[in-house]
């Protein structure tokens, strides 16, 4: 109902835990049908599972091919959703900024302080920065540039 009123929002997929890869692209093609019908998403967020502070216990963490071949196939399936993703809290900065060889277009933002993911044991820093991911977006060869939550562009570095 949301986007029947003309409202945007982004769609996400928690991967790494209890599906398999066939759920991750049925979950995908349930969100491009309705992207398809709707037209109400802004984005697609694969947010990494993590393991260390929750009660699913997983035997294997996603890999970082895993990742990169679930944000590529991502970018594939729904080129009908503008924006993908790589959210690096969850992925971790080095492998988000690889992401966007992979299809991924959005890093999220600086995150003065993150804490949700941090207590369910993210690896990555629970911040960073302006100056930092800038520099780190620039140095992987890509143009940071500073967005609103509704991807409405703000400022380009």
């Amino acid at each position: 109902k949301w986007h029947q009123r003309g409202k945007k929002s982004n769609a996400t997929m928690l991967f790494g835990h209890v599906e398999s890869r066939e759920h991750r692209i049925d979950h995908m093609l349930r969100l491009r049908a309705l992207q398809d019908e709707t037209g109400g998403f802004n984005c697609f967020i694969p947010l990494v599972y993590q393991k260390e502070n929750n009660f699913l216990k997983v035997e294997e963490f996603p890999t970082g091919q895993e990742i990169l071949k679930t944000m590529a196939i991502s970018r594939i399936v729904l080129d009908n959703i503008p924006n993908l993703k790589a959210y690096w809290v969850t992925a971790t900065i080095n492998l988000a900024l690889i992401a966007q060889e992979y299809g991924a277009n959005d890093l999220d933002g600086t995150i003065e302080r993150e804490s949700i993911q941090a207590a369910a044991g993210a690896k990555s820093a629970h911040g960073m920065p302006l100056d930092d991911f800038i520099h780190l977006i620039k140095d992987s060869g890509f143009i940071p540039v500073e967005r609103d939550s509704l991807y409405n562009e703000l400022k380009v570095w």
